[in-house]
């Protein structure tokens, strides 16, 4: 595996378009934004070398934080009951019109500082979020050059998965702007879920992005945002490397 295929942007990008679209709205989908190679390079990392845990969360509240499991924590004793004791709790949090989430991950920026896999391909696709050719065309994009790094985790959106209404408002923490780098299957059907959608004060949805393989979403922070649930009949995964882009 060479480092051009394992992550090379298409040169044939309308960046120019794809500013004027971004300076109108605040979010673009910049499609086919790799190479096919590099593509389909990712979506077998994360298809085959990914060793997925849980994320979770039941409200926001005060003392309420996020609970992350990894692969290695559903598989111990018990692990399976915690896990569906969680998502049980983000459900009836759900019911109630609180904040909540239920989704598949890989942390990728926790995997990398703590030492998962020294070496691996997903610490190689940080490497490439945070080169210059990645940087350079969302600079370009957001027309913000002062953006410096990006964090990362691989998501996967399965049955029963989804991701709570809310806005991103880390803006004091140096978040400029969310992306979302699909690699859906290409058959993804919009009655299996999975959009990123964008709301207004009012609840009602202006914009919606289908998962598309090998498709990049940016959007600027805070924005009232969610993911649609995925039903139980949905026969496959929505899968993407998602994170935010900083300035600090």
């Amino acid at each position: 595996m060479t480092e051009k295929k394992l992550f090379e942007i298409n040169p044939q990008l309308d960046r120019v378009a794809l500013a004027k679209q971004f300076a109108e709205k605040g979010r673009v989908q910049v499609r086919n934004v790799l190479t096919q190679a590099t593509a389909r390079e990712i979506q077998m990392i994360l298809a085959r070398a990914t060793k997925w845990g849980m994320a979770i969360q039941a409200g926001d509240g005060p003392g309420i934080e996020p609970q992350s499991f990894r692969q290695e924590d559903l598989q111990a004793p018990g692990g399976a009951e915690r896990v569906n004791k969680a998502a049980m709790a983000a459900h009836q949090a759900s019911a109630k019109g609180d904040y909540a989430f239920r989704f598949a991950q890989y942390p990728i920026l926790t995997a990398v500082q703590e030492g998962w896999d020294p070496g691996g391909p997903h610490e190689l696709i940080l490497e490439h979020i945070n080169a210059p050719a990645f940087l350079d065309l969302v600079r370009e994009i957001t027309a913000t050059p002062t953006l410096t790094k990006a964090d990362g985790q691989a998501s996967l959106y399965a049955a029963n998965h989804y991701l709570g209404r809310h806005i991103d408002s880390h803006v004091a923490e140096g978040w400029r702007f969310a992306y979302v780098l699909n690699f859906a299957p290409e058959n993804w059907h919009p009655d299996w879920g999975g959009y990123l959608l964008f709301l207004d004060d009012d609840g009602d949805v202006v914009e919606g992005f289908r998962p598309r393989f090998n498709a990049l979403n940016l959007f600027a922070v805070p924005t009232t945002h969610m993911v649609s649930y995925v039903p139980p009949f949905a026969p496959m995964g929505r899968v993407a490397i998602v994170g935010w882009l900083r300035d600090k």
